[in-house]
């Protein structure tokens, strides 16, 4: 049964099209990479999903609901430039995920409330490595250091769906890797629906259950933005992965390497 259903989607902003005809069923728990040049619509697509737009035509629904017209709880998001507090630490960076869906008119916990959910944004930092740091600020953290803290904080609120635009993309490839296998880890334990726009190609078969691949087929020279993208390809990816998380998850998330080194988009395309 699909959880996400894309229905006959476009999104026009004046006589620019940036989408069209977009059509897609998604399984709760797929994670699904999306690649394609710079200006085919892919963060379009992740702000229509965070319902931070509304689409032009068309419609989205979520457990077969109408999509939320305003971010809600349910859809968690990680940018490229990290989305934390600089002003908070680390420990209420994280604390404050919990804070504010509890208590919305104060966006503070108190007494026993307050220290169940540091206790549990503490233990969510030591899951993604930053269990050292609980006092530091922003600031004096490492760019992988503030992305794990960004995955902290999303992962924290546990949206059944988690939308990532580029977040591995200002990190060294050393760093990269790591924050794959964590991402892995941190998917494979929440089973949660993932939405990931990234232009390495090699980072979307790595992870992905899916690769969607975003491209204009219709160009008109004397109209250039009278066309948008559509879904060009639907590219199945680590059935062996995915079909672990139908089942009992394995002790090491780790293991669950992708498959997907011995594919070549090019042979895939043709």
């Amino acid at each position: 049964m699909s959880f996400i259903t894309i229905n006959n989607i476009w999104q026009e902003y004046g006589d620019h099209v940036v989408l069209e005809r977009l059509n897609l069923q998604v399984k709760e728990g797929e994670f699904c990479s999306m690649v394609g040049a710079s200006g085919c619509g892919k963060s379009t697509f992740l702000r229509l999903l965070l319902g931070q737009e509304a689409p032009s035509r068309g419609a989205i629904t979520l457990d077969g609901k109408p999509l939320s017209a305003e971010p809600d709880r349910n859809r968690g998001v990680v940018f490229q430039r990290y989305s934390v507090l600089p002003h908070l630490n680390v420990l209420d960076n994280v604390t404050l995920g919990l804070e504010l869906p509890q208590s919305p008119l104060f966006g503070r916990l108190f007494g026993a409330k307050k220290r169940a959910a540091r206790e549990q944004a503490g233990q969510m930092l030591e899951k993604v490595g930053l269990g050292h740091a609980l006092q530091k600020y922003p600031a004096q953290l490492s760019g992988g250091m503030q992305q794990r803290l960004a995955i902290a904080q999303a992962f924290i609120m546990q949206p059944r769906v988690l939308l990532l635009d580029e977040p591995f993309g200002a990190l060294d490839p050393g760093i990269r890797k790591e924050m794959h296998a964590l991402l892995l880890q941190l998917w494979g334990e929440t089973r949660m629906t993932v939405f990931m726009v990234t232009h390495d190609l090699s980072e979307g078969f790595n992870l992905g259950t899916r690769l969607l691949v975003f491209d204009k087929v219709r160009i008109d020279p004397h109209a250039p933005n009278a066309y948008g993208a559509r879904i060009t390809y639907d590219i199945p990816l680590n059935e062996t992965r995915l079909s672990a998380l139908s089942g009992a998850m394995p002790d090491n998330v780790y293991a669950l390497r992708s498959e997907s080194h011995d594919h070549n988009l090019n042979d895939t395309a043709r």
